[in-house]
Order: structure tokens, then C-alpha cells, then sequence
């Protein structure tokens, strides 16, 4: 069996954990912390074993019955994914995205088909989510403003499923953007097998990402805990048309309440039940009331830099001030043609688009332009002493949302730190 060339020692032990019966992320979180790495974890002895919370004896006995297996599982997984052109990202490498390291339980590999760039094209993330069951104003919505954020840098990201999360890979990538999926099954299946031709596009444009072993069938319980891998990757969660008991709340809690990221959420009509579950989430503040993809960039820009947006289409027959995507609020360069973002009327099948160069020389302007954000030295200059969020929020005059979006920016850029509830400055 030849191995994967890029294949770590620490990213392969990662691997053998996972496929020990019984063992989750969170359980895998403690070993690592109890023995430091995996291949101490995995070489610790079932006494030592037992002593991690929530592991007892029936699991550690467990664990140590099936380390015999764990070498011959482990080169049949790499096998079988080094055949289908997919590959491993395991924590600790600069490929696996950052801001997933920041929740409480992070997957310990990803199973990814395609590219994933977090420090680069991937740097602005944004989860976008909603119903399977949804109306047709929620699929024109979804496809609009996936498209539109798409061409302004950011990566579109969801679930892969029917409904709002398919208009929204379809919009990305149709505005030549990226997106990433994030499976609820190990990506030898395609669920649902209707968009196996959409995930072939999504490699090729971005990736599809999974923590589950390769052949894992897409069962309900695998896709509570997919969400939380959205919604812990990405600055921030749009949920579209979501019924009270749509799963795309549970993702919008997670992004708010344990994530610390920013939620927003696209109105919907008061009497229908697709819009009941995103209209609570603005009354109780729950989320931002957006009405426009540009509501969505004033708070994105303050997480992270990313190109400058196109034109938007049809803004006149809107009532919109022309102009480009993320208004001159955001970024200032100079004035392109107007050109029209494909698919924001009908949601016909993806067609080709061609790169926009003009984007992208705006791009560069906009990332100059953001090199001295006046926000960042606000933030900076406050922190002459390690502060809690609340009291920064006060000593930088900055509103929570902006403030938490700016923090996870300018810890990534590691110009701040975290430790326990405190942030302090670095440099």
C-alpha cells in the first residue's frame, strides 16, 4: 500500500483515533489534552486511558481491544480516498481552517475533495443556511446574495443539501466564486444523489469537506454535528427561510452563542411558515436583519480583507444607488462598467463564467486600502492593557457585532490574543 506523500506521522495517528469505535471529537479533544499528541494517546495504556472523563471502562477496554485493527483500518481509508482524488487535512496543518480551531470540539482530520485555502482565496467565509423545504423567494434570495457576496471575495459556505443550501453553492459559483460544501456523509456518497453533478463542480471550484470516514451512509444524527463544522469555519451565518424547526437554527446558535460569530437573517413574508423560524431570530435579536448583500459586507469587512465586489445588477430597477456591490462606505476604487451577476432571476443550471479581471485589480486596491484600518488601530490602541470584550467595547466605542467580527480577524492575523476571557495585544 503506498501512502499519501503529504501524509503527517501526527495527521495519520489523528486518523487511527477516529476510526476507534466509540470515539468522537470531543472524547478525542480530551486524549489529546490528557497525552499531548495522539501517538501518545493511542500508546497510553488502558488504566491511564480510563482516567479521561468520559472514556470509563467499557470504552477504554474498548480502545484497547481495537489498536490491533487500527493500522489495517487505517491504510484501507487512505487507500480507498487516495483512489476517489481525496485527501486528508488534519489540525495542526496550515491547510485546516483556522477559525474551526476556536470551537470546543474541532473535528481532528477533514476529509477533503478539492481546495481548501483559508489563508488565501478562503480568508472571508460566510455559512449559508435555510430549509430543504423552502419557496421560491427563498431560492431567488439564496442564489442572490450567494452571488453577489461570491464576487466580492467572500467564500460561500454550506450544507450541500436541497433547497437553500443548493441555490446557494449554484450562485457562487456562477459568479465565479467560491464555495464549500460540508457533508452530512463521507464523501464516497453524494447526498442527495440529485446533486452528484453539483458536488463534481464544488471540488473543482472549491471543496467538499467531511469528518466522517470515507464510506459513511448519511444518517439524521451525522448532520447536527456537520453543523457545527459550518458555522465554526466561517466569520459569520445568513440563515434563509427557516421553519421553527429547521436545523438551520441550530447552526445560527451555535454561530451566536457558542461560536461568538455574527448571525443574519433575510426577512421573510409574516404569514408564511418557511419564514417563521428567521423572523423569530430578528425579533428576539437573534440575528441582523439583512435586506441586501452590502449589510453583509459592512460587518464582514471588520472580520477579515477580501476583494472588492462587482457591480450590482438591476440596482436601478431596485431603487439601489448605482454603484458597486459593497458601496463606497466599504471600499473606494475606481468606477468599473456595470456588468449584470448571472442567475439573480431565474435558477436555471449552472453555466460557464468567465474570471472578471476588472474584479480582481479592485481587489488589490481594496486589500491596500484595508492594509491601515482605522477600526484595527482603534481596537489596538485600547488594548494598553489585556481588557474583556465588554470593556474594550467601551474603551474602542465599537458595537459588540463589529467588535467580535474585528477580534477573530485580528487574532488570525495574530495581532492579538486570547486568554481565558481577556484579549491583550501582541507586538
Amino acid at each position: 500500500m503506498k501512502r499519501m506523500p503529504d501524509l503527517s506521522p501526527n495527521a495519520l495517528d489523528l486518523l487511527r483515533l477516529t476510526l476507534v469505535p466509540g470515539l468522537g471529537p470531543v472524547l478525542i479533544s480530551r486524549l489529546l489534552k490528557k497525552f499531548g499528541t495522539a501517538g501518545e494517546a493511542l500508546g497510553a495504556s488502558a488504566s491511564l486511558i480510563r482516567t479521561v472523563k468520559g472514556i470509563g471502562d467499557a470504552r477504554a477496554d474498548a480502545i484497547d481491544r481495537a489498536r490491533a485493527d487500527l493500522d489495517r483500518l487505517a491504510d484501507e481509508e487512505l487507500q480507498a480516498i487516495s483512489a476517489s482524488g481525496v485527501h486528508l487535512i488534519a489540525m495542526g496543518e496550515a491547510r485546516y481552517p483556522t477559525l474551526l480551531l476556536h470551537i470546543d470540539d474541532p473535528p481532528p482530520v477533514l476529509y477533503a475533495k478539492g481546495e481548501l485555502r483559508p489563508g488565501d482565496l478562503d480568508r472571508a467565509m460566510l455559512a449559508v443556511v435555510g430549509s430543504r423545504k423552502c419557496s421560491h423567494y427563498g431560492l431567488e434570495q439564496s442564489r442572490r446574495f450567494a452571488s453577489m457576496l461570491a464576487q466580492a471575495g467572500v467564500t460561500i459556505v454550506s450544507g450541500g443539501a436541497r433547497g437553500i443550501d443548493t441555490a446557494a453553492h449554484r450562485g457562487a459559483m456562477e459568479a465565479g466564486g467560491r464555495t464549500v460544501a460540508v457533508m452530512g456523509c463521507g464523501l464516497a456518497r453524494a447526498y442527495p444523489p440529485e446533486n452528484e453533478e453539483l458536488f463534481a463542480r464544488i471540488a473543482e471550484r472549491g471543496c467538499l469537506l467531511s469528518e466522517l470516514p470515507f464510506h459513511t451512509p448519511p444518517t439524521a444524527e451525522n448532520f447536527p454535528a456537520r453543523n457545527r463544522i459550518i458555522s465554526g469555519m466561517s466569520h459569520g451565518t445568513l440563515v434563509i427561510e427557516a421553519g421553527h424547526r429547521s436545523g438551520s437554527l441550530i447552526t445560527a446558535r451555535l454561530a451566536a452563542e457558542d461560536h461568538g460569530r455574527e448571525v443574519f437573517a433575510i426577512p421573510g413574508r409574516v404569514d408564511s411558515a418557511y419564514s417563521a423560524g428567521s423572523l423569530d431570530l430578528i425579533k428576539t435579536g437573534g440575528a441582523v436583519m439583512v435586506t441586501e448583500p452590502a449589510d453583509i459586507l459592512s460587518v464582514l469587512r471588520d472580520a477579515t480583507t477580501f476583494g472588492v465586489g462587482a457591480p450590482i445588477s438591476e440596482s436601478s430597477e431596485r431603487g439601489e444607488p448605482d454603484g458597486i456591490l459593497d458601496g463606497s462606505n466599504l471600499f473606494a476604487p475606481e468606477p468599473r462598467a456595470r456588468r449584470p451577476v448571472p442567475g439573480t432571476r431565474t435558477l436555471g443550471p449552472i453555466g460557464p463564467s468567465e474570471p472578471d479581471e476588472s474584479a480582481q485589480e479592485g481587489a488589490k486596491a481594496a486589500r491596500t486600502a484595508l492594509a491601515t484600518d482605522p477600526v484595527d488601530a482603534r481596537i489596538l490602541a485600547a488594548l494598553e492593557l489585556p481588557l474583556t470584550p465588554d470593556q474594550l467595547a467601551i474603551r474602542a466605542e465599537l458595537p459588540a457585532h463589529q467588535l467580535r467580527a474585528r477580534l477573530t480577524m485580528l487574532e488570525i492575523q495574530k495581532r492579538v490574543r486570547r486568554f481565558g476571557a481577556h484579549f491583550e495585544r501582541l507586538g
